[in-house]
C-alpha cells in the first residue's frame, strides 16, 4: 500500500514557496491504521515536521514501514511514477498544490528583494497526480481519493471526482478539516450508498474505521479481479 501525506510546496524562489496548512496528521494516522491490520506502507510524506507518531511507527514497525520524502509536486510525481503501478493501493492524502509558479530568470537568481518593488507572479497548473494513476489504472488495485470542499457540496464533489479520475473510494471532507485534529468525513465508493462518520471523529478514530472499509473494498475488488 502507498499512502502520500503532507502538503507540497512549490518554489517562488529559492527561501519562499506556495503552500497550504496541510498537516499530514491524516496520512500519518492512515498509515498507523493499516500497518495496524498487516499491510505493507510506503509513507509518502511532504515537507512537514516528522511527529513523535511517526518515529514511533518507524520504531515498532521497521520491516513494513518505508518512509520516503517529498517537497515538490515533481518530487511526489516521480515517487508515484517509480512505485504506484505495484502498489495494491494507492492512497492519495497528499494535499497537492494546484498550482505553482511557472520558474523564469528571476527566480532562478536566489530571492526576491522588497526593493525589487511589486512583483507579478505567472502561475500554471500543477499535473493531477491520482487522475494519473487512475488513468493506468489495473485491475484489482484500489485507488482512494481525498475531496476538500464545502460542507453542502460534499456528496456531489466527491461523486464527480471519483467518476472524472476513475477512483473507487473519495474521502470528502468539510473545507474546516485543514490542519484540524478531527474530521465529519463522507465516504463515497462506487455502486454504493455513501457512508458517513455520524458526527465529528478524531483523526486517529477515523483512521482504523475507514481503513477497514478500505480493506474490505480492496478485497472485494482483488476478488472481481481473479473470477
Amino acid at each position: 500500500m502507498i499512502v502520500s501525506a503532507g502538503p507540497t510546496h512549490e518554489p517562488i524562489d529559492s527561501v519562499r514557496f506556495i503552500g497550504n496548512r496541510s498537516s499530514g496528521r491524516m496520512g500519518i494516522e492512515l498509515t498507523r491504521a493499516a500497518l495496524d491490520q498487516g499491510w505493507r506502507v510506503l509513507l509518502l510524506l511532504g515537507p512537514v515536521c516528522e511527529h513523535d507518531s511517526l518515529t514511533q511507527l518507524r520504531e515498532s514497525h521497521p520491516s513494513t514501514l518505508e518512509v520516503q520524502r517529498f517537497r515538490t509536486c515533481e518530487d511526489l510525481r516521480a515517487l508515484l511514477d517509480l512505485h504506484a503501478d505495484l502498489a495494491d493501493c494507492v492512497i492519495m492524502a497528499a494535499a497537492v498544490a494546484d498550482y505553482r509558479p511557472i520558474a523564469n530568470a528571476a527566480m532562478s537568481g536566489g530571492k526576491f528583494r522588497r526593493t525589487q518593488g511589486p512583483i507579478t507572479l505567472q502561475l500554471e497548473p500543477t499535473p493531477d497526480l491520482i487522475a494519473g494513476i487512475g488513468a493506468r489504472k489495473r485491475r484489482g488495485q484500489l485507488l482512494v481519493g481525498f475531496a476538500l470542499e464545502p460542507a453542502h457540496d460534499l456528496e456531489r464533489s466527491g461523486r464527480e471526482k471519483l467518476e472524472r479520475k476513475n477512483l473507487d473510494i473519495v474521502i470528502a471532507n468539510p473545507l474546516e478539516t485543514m490542519d484540524s485534529d478531527s474530521v465529519d468525513a463522507l465516504i463515497i465508493r462506487r455502486d454504493a450508498a455513501p457512508l458517513n462518520t455520524r458526527g465529528v471523529m478524531l483523526k486517529c478514530d477515523f483512521a482504523p474505521w475507514v481503513m477497514t472499509i478500505i480493506s474490505d473494498e480492496y478485497h472485494a475488488v482483488s476478488r472481481t479481479a481473479t473470477t
